[in-house]
């Protein structure tokens, strides 16, 4: 799309206002996300480290979840150094090229989360609905392709987007409130009309979030209805705390995700902007390894393995 340029200039920098007001409290708060940060690592580590080492987590199931920790640890990393370092640092600077970075890489890990629990969905259907042929659907070529697919195609949605957002002109001030560089927040800064591109990003929203959360929900349709049909209790519970754990995964970071790149951004305020922002870039990393530990038997018997394995080697 064609904008003007007149008395507009191309930044070279943005100052990022951060998360919290200097407030009595801004110290803690600011620990508090370092502790949340600190606690999606471990957290996130931990899950990939026990599914390479234990054989009895080699399954697509658990190769995805892999992918989704990964994702997780990426996201929070471009995140909240940057967010710490301009709290104790107010005003300063992230240049235009850092700031590209920051959109490219948050959008990626967030486009690729959001089509690989599209991912996750199908194969919790075919697992269930179709248990005989499951080894012959989800195939280890299949897994890596899907999984491929979930990144290149993330990848490709936000080069688009980063070219689109730093050729916009900008004038006035330079100060994003915001605690990263996002595009609603970025949007706001820019003295062009930015109606055509915000059609282009109601779009990408559609394809990233309402198809695969339609796919989710229509997954988990037929898995309910396969669900109440089996006969056995413990296979039954053990259907439904597995998907159970997906759906709440997904019912987080969809809800706040749609809540924030679905609506025009008229109906934007700064303040609920960083809250929202905040749940699916902070929030859910942490959350997402105790959901799928704490209410996940095999990853439970995967963490007893190896606390087991290391004291018998202090033992020794």
């Amino acid at each position: 799309f064609e904008v003007e340029r007149t008395n507009t200039t191309l930044p070279t920098e943005f100052i990022l206002l951060g998360l919290f007001n200097q407030t009595e409290t801004h110290t803690f708060l600011v620990a508090m996300i370092l502790l949340a940060f600190i606690t999606a690592l471990s957290g996130n580590g931990l899950l990939i480290f026990l599914i390479q080492m234990d054989s009895s987590l080699h399954s697509p199931m658990y190769f995805f979840l892999s992918h989704l920790a990964f994702m997780d640890i990426c996201q929070i990393l471009i995140v909240v150094p940057k967010m710490a370092m301009d709290s104790l640092i107010p005003g300063n600077t992230i240049p235009i090229v850092g700031c590209g970075t920051q959109i490219f890489l948050t959008m990626t890990m967030g486009g690729a989360v959001c089509l690989l629990l599209a991912v996750m969905s199908y194969d919790r259907y075919v697992a269930i609905c179709n248990p005989l042929q499951y080894h012959i659907r989800m195939r280890k070529r299949t897994c890596l392709s899907m999984a491929a697919g979930s990144w290149f195609g993330a990848s490709l949605d936000a080069l688009i987007h980063t070219v689109f957002i730093l050729q916009l002109p900008y004038c006035g001030s330079k100060e994003i409130n915001h605690f990263f560089c996002e595009i609603p927040a970025l949007l706001k800064l820019s003295c062009s009309d930015t109606s055509t591109y915000e059609k282009v990003l109601f779009v990408s929203g559609i394809v990233l979030l309402l198809i695969p959360s339609s796919i989710i929900l229509s997954s988990y349709t037929c898995i309910l209805s396969s669900v109440l049909r089996i006969s056995s209790v413990k296979g039954k519970h053990k259907a439904l705390a597995t998907c159970s754990s997906h759906l709440t995964v997904v019912g987080l970071f969809y809800g706040a995700a749609i809540f924030m790149y679905m609506r025009p951004t008229s109906y934007h305020s700064s303040q609920q902007d960083k809250m929202v922002s905040m749940f699916y870039t902070i929030v859910t990393p942490v959350l997402n390894p105790l959901i799928y530990s704490l209410r996940n038997r095999d990853v439970l018997g995967a963490l007893r393995k190896l606390v087991g394995k290391c004291r018998v080697c202090q033992k020794l």
